[in-house]
């Protein structure tokens, strides 16, 4: 999709990938800094060094000078990066290594685009040739490429002695600019690319040059000269802010929203006063409360099936967990009418914590196992009322795209008041926040809501199959996301063939007059499942 400026947006840019030729001759070429990692990683290490007394001050300022110097066009990339390789003289590449994976996990893998990572996943769906082609060096580029599962890799190297020493010096030739572009083209030769019909994602003025040679340019994130080729030559732009959520703005609209509790919670007090009803005074907090978040944020939300969210109340609504923005989407779908369940530490959180309190959420002890089954009692009384249950079955925060264990405790919930299963899928939620920033982003999130899944013929012998089962629904899903009509998965097939079977057997067996009429089962069983 790409709209009146020539931006791209994301659910637009994997369309179009999706829709393009399979195989490997097809390449995808991706910068890293400022294309798939938000910022620069060089900048990250050198700022440890520093923080660890690895570098004096005055190698810290030289390095900064050096980097101003090249933007300003006054020394070229080679004094840079030899400056940077000069500093690890006599260490070990493989010590080396080790930190550059330290600071991956703690510094940089919240900031790859999630987007972008969305582009890559797309490429490789395609069975097109993925490349990470940086000017970094191999300790900033690796664990992004494993991370990403790109498995090859053009990049700068150090050079070393035979004992695996850093000698000071970057092997040649240099890959940057023009430099860059002969390894892109010698890459392709080697593996019968055809960059006529390839793709080239990058953000900097030294990389001009290589988007004219691929029959695809994808500027990411352009600036300067690049933006400005871009435009001229009508190039689709892609431009991600997911990553900016340290920005002002970000914690402007958030702080924001956030503000709006205070006000929301005073007048549900009041509505629940007035009505001598505590129940008013939530549903009144949950429903207004969610949209004013939301709303001063700038989060949309594009849902699929929201017919799904009221089709049988009570029930137990789970969702897939990759941040603290999940648990607000989600509660702004189911709107009214519901208890959570979360772990422990939340409970001392200042945004979930607090909404958990009002709702009379129970906070599980995983230490302590008697207290959660106590928590858990709690919940499962209140969808006897017909209270509904929102909870996240993974139990933990994981990466994007991914779906970890569920765990027992919804679906047991759901066995017990006897109420439905309501899976909501959600995606994209990454744009709006890394896994643990308090920070949200303004961005679309996408959400699938299916259809309840009964649990009437559950059974503590065939509850994991049925937790695996809908497990699935959620991988298929995240896989191929549906657009605009709602499939019917194999899960609801099977469970529509379940309950149609019992009765297509009775009927012919009947020889005389039954006591239990084919009425009464189907009674027995709505009031099984807690219907209000």
């Amino acid at each position: 999709m790409t709209s009146p400026d020539g931006e791209m947006r994301l659910p637009g840019s994997v369309a179009e990938i999706m829709a393009s030729p399979e195989g490997p001759q097809i390449g995808a070429f991706f910068d890293l800094d400022g294309t798939l990692v938000a910022g620069f990683t060089g900048v990250v290490m050198t700022q440890d060094r520093l923080r660890r007394r690895q570098m004096s001050v005055g190698e810290f300022i030289g390095m900064v000078q050096a980097g101003l110097n090249h933007q300003l066009g006054r020394s070229e990339f080679e004094d840079l990066i030899g400056k940077g390789a000069r500093m690890l003289r006599g260490n070990s590449v493989a010590d080396v290594d080790e930190l550059a994976e330290r600071l991956f996990v703690q510094k940089i893998v919240s900031r790859i685009y999630p987007e972008m990572r969305e582009v890559v996943r797309a490429h490789m769906a395609r069975g097109h040739t993925v490349v990470l082609s940086s000017s970094a060096l191999t300790v900033q580029v690796e664990p992004v490429a494993r991370f990403l599962g790109i498995t090859n890799v053009l990049s700068n190297r150090f050079e070393t002695d035979d004992d695996g020493l850093i000698t000071g010096e970057v092997e040649r030739p240099i890959i940057w600019g023009p430099g860059k572009a002969r390894a892109v083209q010698a890459f392709a030769a080697a593996n019968n690319i055809d960059l006529s019909r390839s793709y080239f994602y990058a953000d900097g003025d030294e990389d001009v040059a290589l988007m004219y040679l691929v029959g695809n340019p994808r500027p990411t994130n352009p600036a300067g000269k690049m933006a400005a080729v871009a435009a001229k030559r009508g190039w689709p732009v892609l431009r991600f802010s997911s990553r900016s959520g340290g920005s002002p703005a970000s914690q402007l609209r958030t702080a924001a929203g956030v503000a709006t509790m205070v006000p929301v919670a005073a007048s549900a007090l009041g509505i629940g006063l007035l009505t001598r009803s505590k129940r008013n005074g939530v549903n009144f907090f949950t429903s207004v409360f969610g949209r004013t978040l939301l709303g001063a944020i700038g989060i949309n939300l594009q849902v699929l099936g929201k017919e799904n969210l009221t089709a049988q109340r009570p029930a137990v609504f789970i969702f897939n967990h990759r941040n603290q923005a999940d648990p607000l989407i989600a509660g702004r779908l189911v709107n009214d009418n519901f208890t959570t369940v979360g772990k422990k530490e939340l409970e001392s959180d200042p945004i979930v914590g607090t909404i958990g309190k009002i709702l009379d959420a129970a906070f599980i002890d995983r230490d302590d196992p008697a207290k959660a089954v106590e928590g858990l009692k709690k919940v499962e009384d209140l969808a006897r009322k017909g209270v509904s249950i929102l909870i996240a079955p993974e139990g933990t925060r994981l990466d994007t795209n991914e779906v970890g264990p569920f765990k027992k405790g919804p679906f047991r919930i759901a066995m017990s008041a006897g109420i439905p299963i309501v899976p909501i899928v959600i995606r994209n939620a990454e744009v709006i926040a890394a896994r643990d920033s308090s920070t949200f982003n303004a961005g679309t999130v996408d959400v699938v809501v299916y259809p309840p899944i009964p649990v009437d013929d559950w059974t503590p012998a065939n509850l994991p199959e049925r937790m695996e089962e809908i497990r699935q629904l959620y991988l298929d899903t995240l896989k191929n996301w549906p657009h605009d009509e709602l499939p019917t998965p194999a899960l609801y097939t099977r469970t529509e063939e379940k309950a149609a079977r019992p009765a297509n057997k009775k009927a012919p067996a009947k020889k005389s007059p039954a006591k239990k009429t084919p009425a009464k089962a189907p009674a027995k069983r709505a009031g099984g499942r807690g219907r209000p």
